[in-house]
Order: structure tokens, then sequence, then C-alpha cells
């Protein structure tokens, strides 16, 4: 089987490593307004998404709820639970910010493009998908701030959730809500010209990504960070995964979902936002000079949940193919 290297995913490692070699531009003492283009980019994400969320198809989305209770549950319940049941187990500074780290990522909504075009390849329930992948993000405006106020709040006297949704308010919610407004001015033309779109929002989270990282690097974030670690933290965000997708594909059979959903259980709940990530975490870590240690688990697990669900994605069409044809899924409703 041939395995393609998605193209962003080089992107990234292409930014972390201008990073490193040209921190100036990113950096603190930037003679670039990086901060002003990214926040500015950030609104016109949202802005566009808002144009492009089909109001009827969210509406009709809301009958098949228990599919959509359970996507949430594993997206912002389970996750999290799972994380914070090894905090026990750490110690010393260093290793409460990377497990920190990956808190937030287990907090995070899910991503949006992938989800869906994964559960399109592995034939499932696309409809539901588009659904629950839309309202991931809304919901994650609230939750994924209150999952990181239980621990942030120990450490960081500054943490204020009033503060933090009144921001994730104006940077999401409001350019969401204008984009609506605008929806029939301009929604044809979100539509026609998505692709450029998606290129728009890939280019801001470069940015992102890049400004973050220079900071970490001038200041030698990554210095505390050893080749063990750093292959510690690939192994927890494979193990991470493997766990969640195993969880819910037994959650869903136990509940007595066809195949179709079961695929759309799977992948829209296993799967975390890098946008809402590099996003979220200018907000709830405000001039964190650690923020390239924040980011690094999101970015792994981006790159890892696009290689390990691409080639699951095949093999399920493949068997759910195979599987209707024979007639043996007896919750299977075409």
């Amino acid at each position: 089987m041939k395995i393609r290297i998605d193209g962003f995913v080089l992107s990234i490692i292409g930014s972390v490593l201008l990073a490193f070699f040209y921190p100036f531009l990113g950096g603190s003492s930037s003679p670039l307004p990086v901060n002003q283009i990214a926040n500015t980019g950030i609104a016109l994400i949202f802005f566009f998404y808002g144009l492009k969320l089909s109001i009827p198809q969210f509406k009709s989305g809301l009958t098949n709820w228990k599919l959509h209770l359970l996507i949430q549950a594993s997206t912002f319940v389970l996750f999290p639970l799972i994380v914070i049941s090894f905090n026990p187990l750490i110690s010393g500074e260093n290793g409460q910010t990377i497990w920190l780290a990956f808190l937030f990522l287990a907090a995070l909504p899910s991503t949006v493009t992938s989800s869906v075009i994964m559960v399109s390849i592995a034939r499932g329930n696309v409809p539901a998908a588009i659904f629950n992948a839309s309202i991931s993000g809304l919901v994650g405006i609230a939750i994924t701030p209150l999952w990181m106020g239980l621990f942030m709040g120990h450490s960081a006297g500054d943490y204020s959730l009033s503060h933090i949704y009144m921001q994730l308010i104006t940077t999401i919610f409001v350019p969401i809500l204008i984009g609506i407004l605008f929806q029939r001015l301009w929604g044809k033309y979100a539509r026609l010209y998505d692709q450029y779109l998606t290129l728009f929002e890939k280019a801001v989270i470069l940015l992102i990504i890049y400004k973050s990282f220079s900071e970490s690097f001038e200041d030698h974030i990554f210095s505390s960070v050893s080749i063990a670690d750093f292959a510690i933290i690939i192994a927890a965000i494979v193990a991470l995964f493997v766990s969640v997708y195993w969880l819910t594909g037994n959650l869903s059979d136990w509940m007595g979902f066809a195949l179709k959903d079961r695929t759309t259980i799977q992948f829209c709940g296993s799967k975390k936002s890098l946008v809402h990530g590099t996003i979220f975490s200018k907000i709830l870590f405000p001039g964190s000079a650690a923020l390239g240690i924040v980011l690094l688990p999101i970015l792994l697990y981006h790159a890892i949940q696009l290689f390990i669900v691409s080639i699951l994605a095949t093999e399920r069409a493949r068997k759910t193919k195979q599987r209707y044809s024979q007639g043996k899924d007896k919750f299977f409703v075409d």
C-alpha cells in the first residue's frame, strides 16, 4: 500500500525548522507585526467558517443525538480523563509542563476537514461527521478553558475564565456570527473558493506555529526536552490515539450503532484540531515562553492522526463494502 505524506505536515516541519534557524522574524524583537497579522488572520478564518456553515444541515443533524453525544463525550470527556489519570505519576517542573500540554491537546475540539474527508473515504456517515466536526469547535469555546482552568488556576495567577471567554467570544464566536449574517451575500463565493480559503487558513496556522517556536527557540525552552523525553511524548501520543479509537469502537458496538455510524464515531471522536489548538494557545497561554512545548504534542498528534487514520480509512472502506455486500450488518440502513 502506497503511503502519501500530507503536504501540510511537511509545511509544519518547514515552519519549525525556519523558526530554529531564523527565529528573529517571529521573536519578541521582530520588526514585523506578526501578532497583528496572525490575529487578523484568525478573525478571517472564523468569518469564512461562518460564511460556509450550513444552517439547514446543522438543524437536521440534531436528530441523531445519541451518536452526537458519544462523539462529543469522547472529544471533551474521555480524552481529558485519560490524560488526568496520569497526573499523579508526573514529577518535576518540566514534566508538569509537558503533561499540561497533553491536557491541552486532550481538551481541544475535533478537527473539521480531515474528519469529514476520512469518514467519507471510509464510507461512514458523512452528514453526521459534518455536524459533529462543526459543532465541536463551538462546544470547545466553552469546555476547553474549563478543563485547563482546573489545573492552570493553581500555577497561573492571571488565569481568568471570564477574560478568556471574552477573548474567545470576540476572536472566534463574533466572526462566525458575522459570517452567518453575510451568508446571503457572500456564502456562495466562500463555498466556490473553499480551496483557496483552506490555503489561507493553513498559512495563518503556519505563521502562528512559526512565531510560537521562534520565541521558544530564542528562550532555549527546548533545551530541557531530551531525546528520551521526545520519544516518550511520541509513544504517549500514539497510545492516546489508540486508546480512544479502541474505546469509542467498543462503546459503539455496545450501544448498537451501525457500521457507518461506528466509523464516524471512531474517526471524529479520536481526532483533535490543530487549527483550534494554535488559536486557543494564543489565548490560554499569552506571552508564555514555553508555548512551543505546549504546541509540540498537538503538532505531533496532528501528523500521527493523519498517518494512522489514512491507513484505517482505506482498510475500513474495504471491510465496509465487503460487509454490506454480504448483508452482515443488521443495523445498516442505506
